[in-house]
């Protein structure tokens, strides 16, 4: 049984697209959680923007030889018709078990989840075709490149359902924010609050960047004691935040 997918709030995406994934892992730390960095997602190409979107899943399992075959591919669960699920504005994130030398997706599956409007591709694996899916614009984050097809390494089993991706649980819905640090997830029931503490945290590290620049010694600064969040307190309401 799958997940229906969720939009995401547009004001939400706004915020958090000023949230870099580093500010992400820090705000989520003091809510507790620890494990969010999905590791292994690196950008394919460099200079790719700030990424936010709801998480549209997909699992694979270790091969097995009478199901991951090429005649699999035009099967009911199959890549392909999960492509046709994923709503625009989703990241498609899919568990490859971290395994490096069997391609998940090539140039023409990632071109048509860009047609759709998918908003990135993350995996703990590797994509293939890699000149062609430079080429359809799709941002890609994955832990590089390999020539054979995925039914070399991984079988396909299904889309919208809690998956392992580079060790980090990720339920359908949740948020991805990726950027060149890589990908973090938000828990779905945590969003607002998180998304309150990030845009103040990021505020917050402005302020300090500022301090530094004009020579302010870290200790008392970074973090704050209470003379500088008196101080900072004072910039907020200089500059009309409530």
């Amino acid at each position: 049984m799958t997940t229906e997918s969720l939009a995401i709030d547009p004001a939400i995406r706004d915020a958090l697209q000023s949230v870099s994934t580093a500010t992400l892992t820090t705000v989520l730390l003091k809510h507790g959680l620890r494990n969010v960095w999905l590791r292994g997602t690196r950008p394919l190409a460099p200079g790719l923007p700030r990424i936010v979107g709801r998480a549209f899943t997909l699992r694979f399992v270790p091969a097995r030889e009478d199901l991951a075959t090429p005649a699999s591919w035009a099967s009911p669960i199959s890549t392909r018709a999960a492509i046709e699920a994923m709503p625009a504005g989703c990241v498609a994130v899919v568990g490859a078990l971290g395994v490096t030398d069997a391609g998940i997706f090539g140039d023409i599956l990632c071109a048509r989840m860009q047609k759709r409007g998918v908003a990135a591709l993350v995996t703990d694996g590797v994509v293939r075709d890699v000149a062609g899916v430079l080429q359809t614009g799709l941002p890609v984050w994955c832990q590089g490149t390999a020539a054979p097809p995925s039914v070399a390494g991984l079988t396909f089993v299904g889309w919208q359902e809690p998956i392992d991706c580079g060790g980090v649980a990720v339920f359908p819905n949740d948020v991805i924010v990726v950027d060149q640090d890589g990908a973090v997830l938000i828990p779905a029931a945590m969003l607002a609050d998180v998304v309150a503490a990030s845009v103040e945290q990021e505020r917050l590290e402005g302020w300090i960047m500022e301090e530094v620049d004009r020579g302010t010694p870290l200790p008392g600064l970074y973090p704050p004691n209470e003379e500088n969040k008196a101080r900072y307190a004072a910039w907020r309401a200089g500059q009309g935040v409530s």
